[in-house]
């Protein structure tokens, strides 16, 4: 199985719902954290986002972003009773504004709260739980402590990017050291991190008799046909790529011009995600550079069909 790693502002229902028309591969989805507010409320938006009625047809499993066991109770009983039977715990994200405050990978030096948490909060709730962690904060050995208490608990799986937060998504990831630990856990492990093509799946990651399931982020938005292009399900030329390309791009665009007000909005919001497709074409960097610079929508619109025509 193949999964979608959830990206703050970029992987919400309306990329979901548009990825889900126009390409195949991805069996399961993970909605972008949610957490609670410093008034311990959830913003609408991301209640929004995962509604049932937006997200019809989407294998979705919610996330959430905790530190506290009274939290994640709560916020797994509200989306438990939006009708979800699982959500993941994010030990992952790397960001100083999220670790600094013990949250995602800032949790990874406490292992001992980590399994506190995990103790009080599974026995309160009736929904399913996986976790999504790094190697550390900013040691890689920090996981050697987590994984040996984890086995302690009901975990659907582990989802783990062999990084540390420190690194965030540069330099290489610690396949040898992934390998290691991954013998460390009685759970099912998930591999994610820098599959960015086929090549680097088929010689890194298939080879692992452990590891069934994959989890791809950046790199299966940058190019949407990553996955069936490892399930060897799709056999495209360039020019159909790019006309199914423009096909769900403009899905999404109606999606985000019924939900923005005005071309600011809207430009902004889509030049977020050219950060991302802008990779797909060999003259990246001049792809985005158009995209960028454009002021109005119907602008935009020339430009996105100058970039699809690029040869």
């Amino acid at each position: 199985m193949i999964y979608l790693s959830p990206l703050q502002g970029v992987t919400d229902s309306k990329f979901r719902n548009s990825y889900i028309k126009h390409f195949s591969g991805v069996d399961k989805f993970f909605s972008p954290y949610i957490r609670l507010s410093n008034k311990k409320d959830i913003k609408k938006s991301q209640i929004r986002d995962i509604l049932p009625e937006n997200n019809k047809n989407i294998p979705l499993i919610p996330q959430i972003m905790v530190n506290r066991s009274e939290d994640f109770i709560y916020l797994a009983n509200i989306i438990s009773d939006y009708g979800y039977d699982e959500i993941n715990w994010n030990l992952g994200c790397p960001y100083p504004m999220v670790t600094n405050r013990k949250l995602g990978s800032g949790l990874l030096e406490f292992p001992d709260l980590i399994d506190d948490i995990l103790e009080d909060s599974l026995k309160n709730i009736s929904i399913k739980v996986s976790v999504k962690m790094r190697l550390g904060l900013t040691q890689i050995d920090d996981i050697d402590k987590i994984l040996p208490l984890l086995n302690k608990h009901d975990l659907t799986e582990i989802i783990i990017h062999p990084r540390t937060a420190k690194q965030l998504y540069k330099g290489n990831v610690y396949l040898n050291k992934f390998k290691e630990v991954i013998q460390l856990s009685n759970h099912k492990i998930i591999y994610n991190g820098d599959i960015i093509n086929f090549d680097f799946y088929k010689n890194n990651i298939a080879p692992i008799k452990e590891i069934d399931d994959i989890m791809i982020g950046r790199a299966l938005i940058s190019n949407p046909f990553l996955a069936s292009e490892i399930k060897q399900s799709a056999n495209l030329s360039m020019e159909q790529k790019k006309q199914v390309f423009k096909n769900f791009h403009d899905s999404l665009l109606f999606e985000i011009e019924n939900s923005l007000s005005g071309d600011s909005h809207v430009l902004s919001k889509m030049t977020n995600y050219w950060e991302y497709f802008s990779l797909f074409f060999n003259n990246s960097r001049k792809v985005f550079k158009l995209i960028k610079k454009t002021k109005s929508l119907s602008k935009y619109h020339q430009n996105v069909n100058q970039v699809f025509n690029m040869r």
